[in-house]
């Protein structure tokens, strides 16, 4: 392989100053507002961002909540599961998915995911599932949306609710829809570093389904009925609130977030353009009905340890997201799956490194990894 003089330019995997001081000025104003108006908890900047957020989607509402985790907690805990129930879910994801069932008291049950997209095979899945089955829980990974006709037919034949974990993929489309409309509830993260990112936790839960949505709203303010006597309590609930300051950020970002997205398009573009070609070193797919946002941009190949640390070198951040599958951790250790019973996805988690994807890369920069990659690989 071929060495170069390091770039003395850094390349960073995100860099959240960069987008703050495009829209500094319309945040600061809403923070002020905020402030002003003491509107800490929820509020009306928290309200009309979920409104707002419920028609991007396309659904008929939108329940903020303090971060992912708890969106996923919430909509689960709707369904009711009961010990001995099983939520059939990808080993590949971030742990949240899975802690949000074990949690409930749920039974956790790992399926494969599909070679091309690392998302959770439908033909995996329909061989777990049981009498006990309740809940399907695809998550639409690095921002490329799960195959979800097939998954729906399965939760359908199944009498399983679809939950989709969208963490990762605001404003990702399957076939022309939004994702967090394709199923009974779509749980999103607003993490800062997310597409759409607060300035703090913050999370929210899409749905159509306006019994549901009542009792999230419940659920997340410790089970006081929205609207009913202050101190009466339907059941037992959480302190899942969104922050207003959070939902003032999110109500600013969010009309910028199909030109962040159609910006790592792009960016995501180039590196195919200029990567096509190196053998040993396997790009992202796209299937035919998916419109991805990118969240990462996750390339494979058998020496990512090597090619971390070339690019490291040459002051260009990469990551790996994730290095393990759940099965392997020991807090999943006993959800039925050992290690090489979910093959695809064992094998990926050896070969994947993200390179740096964010709306305000620049292109030199994009052809600075370009070529990094390029040379480590010899091409």
């Amino acid at each position: 392989m071929r060495t170069a003089a390091p770039t003395q330019v850094h390349v960073p995997m995100n860099d959240l100053a960069l987008q703050h001081a495009t829209i500094a000025s319309e945040i600061e104003e809403v923070i002020r507002e905020t402030v002003q108006n003491c509107s800490f908890i929820l509020g009306p900047a928290t309200a009309a961002f979920e409104q707002a957020y419920a028609s991007f989607c396309g659904v008929d509402h939108c329940v903020g909540v303090s971060n992912g985790t708890d969106a996923l907690t919430l909509a689960l805990k709707c369904l009711d599961l009961k010990p001995g129930d099983e939520v059939i879910t990808t080993p590949h994801t971030f742990g949240a998915t899975a802690e949000a069932i074990g949690h409930l008291g749920a039974r956790i049950v790992f399926a494969d995911v599909e070679e091309d997209y690392l998302t959770l095979d439908p033909a995996r899945v329909q061989e777990k599932v049981t009498d006990r089955t309740r809940v399907i829980m695809p998550v639409h990974i690095y921002g490329h949306p799960a195959d979800m006709d097939p998954l729906k037919e399965i939760a359908q034949a199944s009498g399983a609710a679809l939950i989709e974990d969208a963490a990762q993929a605001q404003g990702a489309r399957y076939k022309g829809e939004v994702v967090g409309s394709l199923g009974r509830a779509g749980c999103f993260s607003f993490y800062p570093g997310k597409n759409l990112g607060a300035y703090g936790d913050a999370g929210g839960i899409t749905t159509s389904d306006e019994a549901m949505a009542t009792r999230m709203r419940s659920l997340r303010n410790h089970g006081q009925i929205a609207g009913g006597p202050k101190f009466s309590y339907a059941e037992l609930g959480f302190n899942h609130r969104m922050d207003g300051l959070q939902g003032a950020v999110l109500g600013v970002k969010l009309p910028h977030l199909d030109g962040w997205n159609a910006r790592r398009r792009e960016i995501a573009q180039r590196y195919e353009e200029g990567l096509a070609s190196v053998d040993g070193l396997r790009l992202p797919s796209v299937a035919s009905w998916a419109t991805p946002v990118y969240h990462l941009y996750v390339v494979r190949c058998d020496n990512r340890d090597g090619l971390a640390a070339a690019l490291k070198a040459r002051q260009i951040d990469t990551a790996v997201q994730y290095p393990m599958p759940l099965h392997a951790t020991p807090a999943f250790h006993d959800c039925g799956a050992a290690m090489g019973d979910l093959p695809v996805t064992e094998k990926a988690c050896e070969e994947i490194i993200s390179l740096p994807i964010f709306p305000e890369l620049e292109d030199d920069r994009v052809d600075l990894v370009i070529e990094a990659v390029r040379d480590f690989f010899g091409a």
